[in-house]
């Protein structure tokens, strides 16, 4: 995996668990990573999907982006 695409999930990693942002900015950088479509990046997902620092919603959202993934 290349650098670049690393450094752009843990950026949006750290948006998506950002609670002092809005929650469509949140669930957009969530989007974002299921675009991605990587491994590093269906285990970034399953990640947020297990943070209790975010809403259920959010969780839930991650967990459908991983689930495409894994399709």
């Amino acid at each position: 995996m290349t650098e670049p695409v690393l450094t752009e999930l843990r950026k949006l990693s750290d948006i998506a668990t950002d609670m002092d942002l809005a929650a469509n900015i949140r669930k957009d950088a969530i989007k974002s990573m299921g675009r991605i479509g990587t491994h590093e990046a269906l285990l970034a997902l399953l990640d947020l999907v297990s943070s209790e620092k975010l809403k259920v919603d959010e969780r839930k959202l991650a967990l459908q982006q991983a689930e495409k993934l894994i399709k």
